[in-house]
């Protein structure tokens, strides 16, 4: 949380295209150090929170807890030390910089972790803290050793990267300049304010179960198992969409302009892209909410046995993937909302993200009271449909005077539509006839069955949905090869 905090605001701002993308990168560096001391400080203030604040667990039965704490604020500290070389990186499109330091630094924590729980079990939470710590430790390593060669070399000067030593890097003022640009620490400050009330929109029904205690805490462990199931496709899928997309639309918009007063070749290519994207997280939403509901209590009884899929595991994960698709929507359609947004509207839209969160918290609350957990995923819902219809009204209103209707992404085609629901009755009678107390030859054939409907369903989109399969190939695919060469 701290990290999140700590640096959200800054990236956001720091990435954006106001000023025709023009920015000072000695004062930016400046503003980007800052994220240091605000995590320092944030992580000094959480970690005492739930040192003295919260209920700590039984040293039997959770050893090493408060050091571990301390272990995971440190590390989030040293995480912060590679901000500015991450956005500098991202700015600059250094996109294989990122999957190499990401990997390899997931690589040392997960290596580290199974050495540790094979060889010192006793250390208990010491492994997971300390694995972590390794984990920044390696990234903050990989950014700070690709630029100490990068700056001095022929290649930097040659495409005239705005910074040209190491100490370039450092906090420092230049003769007549200001230490920081103040319009975009402005910018800053009004998403800093946004970054909270997000971050009680994300992770809202944590602080309801932590501090209100409205689950057993098997109830609790439950749905963090579903809740972590149901968020792979987010994080792995929609979230490198989000993010890489976000620096797209920052790059190609100027933030606070209306559409007659930019460049008409750049909004057509953001509208465009912007359409493309709808259709495609919108199709992968609608397939995970389709297949979701029939294929649930399998996955969990595969992933987790009995324990998993006979008590209230499926409704939440089936309602876990309806929720997905409104992730899906809402990541895109947010990411072009603040590209696009000026600071003035920013500030308008913290009220808006105010009174979301007031009434989020609220209806965690009392549909939990009522629906058990799944209240909490239909409180997510309810609380995204909401931020849906705000970029979504927004989104209209930006092109409003335009030839443009990037919105048309949200309408699928008519057989597309007819070959999810066919496939979503389809699946729902193999799932009461074949699965799952049958045995694993009904359970292959309740999985034929979805294979032979997921097949249908990507011949509907082939068919119908040729600017979204020429997105794909010409866009999506070559820049993931990009990634990954």
């Amino acid at each position: 949380m701290s990290v999140f905090l700590s640096r959200e605001a800054f990236r956001k701002a720091c990435l954006s295209g106001s000023d025709g993308g023009k920015h000072n990168w000695r004062q930016l560096i400046n503003l980007l150090w800052l994220t240091l001391p605000l995590g320092a400080l944030l992580g000094a203030m959480l970690a005492a929170v739930w040192l003295w604040l919260l209920e700590a667990p039984d040293p039997q039965a959770v050893p090493f807890y408060g050091p571990a704490v301390v272990l995971f604020a440190l590390a989030g500290v040293q995480e912060l030390l590679a901000e500015p070389l991450w956005v500098l990186a991202q700015a600059h499109m250094f996109v294989r910089l990122k999957v190499v330091a990401e990997s390899l630094g997931m690589l040392a924590k997960c290596s580290m972790t199974v050495v540790l729980v094979v060889s010192a079990r006793e250390w208990g939470l010491y492994i997971f803290s300390a694995a972590h710590l390794v984990y920044t430790g390696v990234l903050v390593l990989c950014y700070a050793v690709y630029f100490l060669r990068f700056l001095p070399s022929k290649e930097a000067t040659e495409s005239n990267f705005p910074l040209r030593n190491i100490g370039d890097l450092m906090p420092h003022t230049v003769n007549g300049e200001p230490l920081l640009d103040w319009t975009m620490a402005r910018l800053t400050w009004s998403f800093f304010k946004q970054s909270f009330l997000k971050q009680i929109l994300t992770e809202g029904e944590r602080y309801v179960m932590t501090f209100l205690n409205v689950l057993s805490f098997g109830d609790q462990g439950v749905y963090d198992i579903v809740n972590n199931l149901g968020s792979m496709v987010a994080r792995f899928i929609f979230l490198p969409i989000e993010e890489s997309f976000y620096i797209f639309f920052a790059k190609v918009l100027e933030r606070g302009r209306d559409v007659k007063s930019q460049k008409q070749e750049d909004v057509g290519v953001a509208a465009d892209v912007l359409q493309c994207l709808l259709k495609l997280v919108l199709v992968i939403g609608l397939i995970i909410a389709v297949f979701g509901y029939a294929y649930s209590g399998l996955a969990l009884d595969i992933y987790g046995g009995s324990l998993l899929s006979s008590g209230a595991g499926p409704s939440l994960l089936q309602c876990y993937s309806c929720y997905v698709l409104l992730l899906a929507v809402n990541g895109v359609t947010e990411c072009f909302v603040f590209a696009a947004m000026s600071q003035e509207e920013v500030d308008k839209y913290n009220l808006v993200m105010l009174a979301l969160s007031a009434s989020f918290l609220f209806l965690s609350y009392m549909l939990t009271w009522w629906a058990g957990s799944v209240g909490f995923i239909l409180a997510n819902c309810l609380n995204m449909a909401l931020r849906i219809t705000h970029s979504v009204l927004y989104i209209r209103r930006y092109f409003l005077s335009s030839p443009w209707k990037p919105l048309r992404g949200l309408l699928p085609s008519p057989l597309l539509c007819l070959a999810l629901a066919v496939s979503a009755a389809v699946t729902v009678v193999s799932e009461s006839v074949f699965c799952c107390d049958g045995g694993w030859l009904l359970r292959l054939v309740h999985i034929s069955v979805g294979a032979v409907c997921l097949l249908f369903v990507l011949g509907a989109v082939l068919l119908t949905e040729t600017q979204l399969i020429v997105f794909v190939r010409t866009q999506l695919l070559p820049q993931y090869r990009k990634k990954h060469a």
